[in-house]
């Protein structure tokens, strides 16, 4: 009885060293990080330590995930009285295995934290199918060497202590094998203890008493999100996030009833619709213009529009930005459809709005949208798109192609000794090639419309050695770098004789984490620039609610063509929206001048804010609405109706 026993400790201490070090984990994490803490919070330590007591509690579910096997195999092994030692050290390489696991998910958690203010999930399976970019982004970028180094040497010290472990334990069993028997009145003891520690391990996996097992939502216990989001475990939130991806309830959201959603819509955009569309429009300028400009629209990787001074950036970080941004259009309220490229030139060309965390870009059997490039080349613009990396990249060719562009310049077309990292050549490389194509073009004398997606402002950075920042940070180094690559197509832009008719439309993909976070989902994130600009334009700032699905009836206004529209975007030269709607991964956001609704549909929380007269400082409440209800039936509606059209495939009149 004393061996099993022994067995029995043997295993719990296995299960407290795998605790002990998701634990230190979650406190890199937490110093990391300690910025984030609100002022609020910053000196309550009470309330900080509550985050890890939650975080254990999350930390034992997985253990009790990976201790129930063994547990169940031990308990057999000594009812057949089997004596080897085998036992001992094939339980203690699968505890090693599976708790390294739960460490690498922990130590790809903090860089992943660091960028998207959220925990691992199963959005990171999109980058999967570029495995050898991936690879190379994890190596080539500094910052994440800290996070794999940790990862090494915990594992490393985690396998020689449960080694440790499990040798002075074969030694204590050794002594008591001779005077351990094995009679019946044991066997029903060990069924009895086996049958409860099991009963125990299921408990300790469901988390909870009760039917339903523990969710995410038991993590958020205070109006702080960085703390809120410390006490979950990063493979607890990974399992959730695939396990929900599966639920047949999932493959597509559920926020509203459909038809509900498509009228709410309607109203909402105005629109009458017809039998293939419920959203269909036509736009009429009130100006025809003489001579078809050209267009380039420039993607800026991650610039959220807290990066510039403009919005309240105390450093001078963007001078060429904040400069042109008063010499054009200038739109100071101004948000992306989600939190990655694919969401951005997804909303921006074709004016649907992201939806989750699905790359709507991706699969064979791709449909046709009314966008930008397929409206500007049937009035017989030629449509040309650059990008730094590869053009398979979030099946960026195939799309693009399908609708509307006539040619893709990416990595394959560039000079080998160019190509700096995962991502290909650097902004400033980009530049300079695309002017020399477009110079080709516009010989031909027809208008064009080009694209560019850079990429320097995403891990890994390279700041190139003839450049020098004025910033001692590498994360402001690359930005200083964007807006001077900038700066400099700007000014040889300007030296090439289709300048004065061109209509040049520069806009983030998406934010980034800029400061301390104001809510669940940061601001900043989804906050971005939009700046048109031409020679023939009058600046002005535009203060009015407006996203990137709203950016192809503006450009089409400005180009005074009427074309029939089958999307979600609005003229804002000549319409209102009430507020502005978007999503990041797992979270859905919506807001106008005094209100922020964020809801996760997952867990099925809401998050209440109210915003301070400047827009930036929010104030949670669980008090509801009037204008909360609004902006929540806004969003789901938006959401739903484009879920049914992108099922459906309404998202054109007539596919071709």
């Amino acid at each position: 009885m004393k061996r099993f026993l022994n067995s029995l400790l043997f295993l719990i201490s296995l299960h407290i060293c795998g605790l002990i070090g998701l634990s230190f984990f979650r406190l890199i994490l937490f110093v990391s990080g300690h910025y984030l803490i609100s002022h609020v919070s910053s000196n309550n330590y009470t309330l900080q330590s509550i985050a890890f007591i939650r975080g254990l509690w999350f930390d034992n579910v997985i253990g009790c995930y990976i201790l129930l096997l063994p547990l169940i195999i031990i308990i057999i092994s000594f009812l057949c009285d089997y004596k080897k030692n085998y036992l001992f050290k094939f339980i203690t390489i699968y505890i090693q295995i599976l708790f390294g696991i739960t460490f690498a998910t922990s130590a790809a958690n903090i860089p992943y934290f660091e960028y998207f203010f959220k925990n691992i999930n199963s959005s990171i399976f999109n980058w999967f199918e570029y495995g050898s970019t991936t690879l190379k982004m994890l190596f080539e970028e500094p910052s994440y060497y800290f996070s794999i180094g940790l990862f090494i040497c915990l594992l490393i010290f985690f396998v020689w202590s449960t080694k440790r472990i499990r040798n002075i334990f074969i030694q204590e069993n050794e002594k008591l094998l001779n005077t351990d028997t094995n009679c019946w009145q044991k066997k029903i003891f060990i069924c009895l203890l086996g049958g409860c520690l099991i009963s125990l391990c299921i408990f300790g996996i469901r988390g909870r008493r009760g039917y339903n097992p523990i969710k995410i939502s038991a993590a958020f216990y205070c109006e702080d999100p960085f703390l809120n989001q410390i006490g979950i475990n990063p493979t607890f939130n990974l399992l959730t996030s695939i396990i929900d991806d599966f639920r047949p309830e999932n493959k597509q959201l559920n926020l509203i009833n459909e038809n509900l959603a498509i009228c709410n819509t309607q109203n909402f955009l105005h629109r009458q619709g017809n039998k293939k569309s419920p959203i269909y429009y036509k736009l009429h300028p009130d100006t025809i213009v003489p001579r078809k400009p050209n267009v380039i629209i420039i993607f800026m990787e991650s610039m959220s529009a807290n990066l510039m001074k403009t919005f309240g950036q105390q450093r001078n970080l963007t001078p060429f930005l904040d400069s042109l941004f008063h010499q054009s259009i200038g739109f100071t309220h101004f948000y992306s459809a989600g939190i990655h490229t694919n969401h951005g030139l997804y909303a921006t060309l074709y004016s649907f709005p992201a939806i989750m965390k699905r790359n709507l870009m991706k699969g064979t059997n791709i449909p046709i949208y009314s966008g930008i490039p397929t409206v500007l080349k049937k009035s017989g613009y030629r449509n040309l798109f650059f990008m730094t990396h590869e053009r398979q990249y979030d099946n960026m060719n195939a799309f693009l192609r399908t609708n509307g562009y006539d040619e893709i310049y990416s990595q394959e077309n560039y000079p080998k000794d160019k190509i700096v990292n995962s991502f290909g050549v650097q902004d400033d490389f980009l530049y300079d090639y695309a002017i020399n194509i477009l110079n080709k073009k516009a010989k031909l004398k027809q208008p064009f419309m080009a694209s560019l997606l850079s990429i320097s402002n995403h891990p890994p950075y390279v700041i190139p050695s003839w450049f020098h920042p004025k910033s001692n940070k590498i994360e402001e180094q690359i930005v200083e770098y964007a807006d001077w690559s900038l700066h400099h197509f700007f000014e040889k832009a300007k030296k090439q004789p289709w300048f004065k008719n061109t209509i040049f439309i520069l806009e983030a993909d998406h934010g980034k984490k800029v400061g301390k976070p104001d809510s669940e989902l940061p601001s900043s994130f989804n906050h971005i620039p939009l700046i048109i600009y031409s020679s023939n334009l009058k600046p002005s700032i535009n203060e009015d609610w407006c996203g990137q699905i709203d950016v192809q009836p503006m450009l089409l206004h400005l180009l005074g063509i009427n074309a029939p529209q089958e999307n979600f975007g609005i003229d804002i030269f000549n319409e209102k929206r009430p507020c502005i709607f978007y999503t990041a991964d797992d979270l859905i956001g919506a807001r106008d001048e005094t209100r922020l609704f964020e809801y996760n549909p997952s867990t099925k929380q809401e998050f209440l804010y109210y915003l301070s007269q400047d827009g930036k400082n929010v104030h949670i409440t669980k008090k509801t609405d009037s204008h909360f209800k609004f902006l929540k039936k806004y969003v789901f509606s938006m959401l739903q109706t484009a879920e049914s059209l992108v099922r459906q495939r309404k998202t054109v009149t007539e596919e071709k």
